[in-house]
């Protein structure tokens, strides 16, 4: 299996890929809405579920803030804002993914997912990073080096994709080489970053049942959705194409989720027990 999850729903997301993949740029961004924006934000969506009650106040504040911060920097300098967004997400996505005893596994997970989609769709990669706010200079530069760094890292990640009979690993790797960069990111951060992290989230606050997890982070889901929603409307009138205000609006809720979370991940609070108690 790809991961704890059935059988159905990856079939049905593969499904969708491919299809998003032959259509035009308005449908492969729908299809990044969809994947990223709502079902990549269930294992955030548990952020404030493991800290304890006594600290939940200056969390919050501290959420608020970098968010607010991050949307803020994001309008006013979009071509800076961009690059250290895809960077951080870069090292949160090796540290979070892999084993502290692999570091070069770390640094190929963390590097595959933001640069590997430039290896076969360069121009089309360079098409959305333009609209994403990035500096036209750059671009050129930029893509390229994330053309060869993605390449070696997925070489790299296939090897052991295989090695190990890892085929999540194998799954996540090859879309982002293959599918067109929107979808391919969507469907190697579903299956490579949300999915694992939601059933560690799960067992770590302790639901039974992935049914309990969602109803108890029901609240926080729904509005980091509506929050995205709003943000990306607001941004439309900048650019027409939705591009910026997807950026925009995941990168909002995900910066808080890359800095703040950290500090007060350690805790280990399991507010939910009755939640297993009634699943078991």
């Amino acid at each position: 299996m790809i991961a704890r999850a059935p059988a159905w729903g990856w079939s049905l997301l593969l499904g969708a890929a491919a299809a998003a993949s032959i259509s035009a740029l308005t449908v492969q961004l729908a299809f990044a809405v969809v994947a990223i924006g709502f079902i990549g934000m269930a294992h955030g969506a548990s952020d404030l579920a493991i800290v304890e009650p006594r600290q939940r106040p200056l969390f919050v504040a501290l959420y608020v803030f970098v968010g607010a911060v991050c949307l803020c920097w994001w309008v006013i300098d979009p071509a800076v804002a961009l690059p250290a967004f895809l960077v951080a997400s870069a090292v949160h996505f090796g540290v979070e993914d892999a084993p502290a005893d692999r570091p070069l596994e770390r640094v190929a997970r963390g590097t595959s997912l933001v640069a590997t989609p430039a290896t076969l769709h360069a121009t089309n990669l360079t098409d959305i990073l333009r609209l994403g706010g990035t500096s036209t200079n750059v671009l050129p530069a930029m893509v390229a080096t994330m053309a060869l760094i993605g390449a070696i890292a997925a070489a790299y990640l296939v090897v052991k994709a295989c090695q190990r009979k890892d085929l999540r690993l194998l799954v996540g790797t090859v879309a982002l080489v293959i599918l067109p960069p929107l979808v391919g990111f969507s469907v190697g951060f579903l299956v490579l970053h949300p999915a694992p992290q939601t059933f560690e989230r799960r067992t770590q606050i302790g639901c039974a049942t992935m049914g309990s997890y969602l109803r108890a982070t029901a609240p926080i889901l729904v509005a980091a959705i509506l929050l995205a929603t709003i943000t990306g409307v607001l941004l439309l009138h900048s650019d027409p194409s939705g591009v910026r205000p997807l950026f925009a609006g995941i990168a909002a809720l995900a910066v808080p989720h890359l800095i703040v979370t950290p500090l007060f991940g350690h805790m280990q609070w399991r507010p939910f027990q009755r939640a297993v108690r009634s699943d078991a």
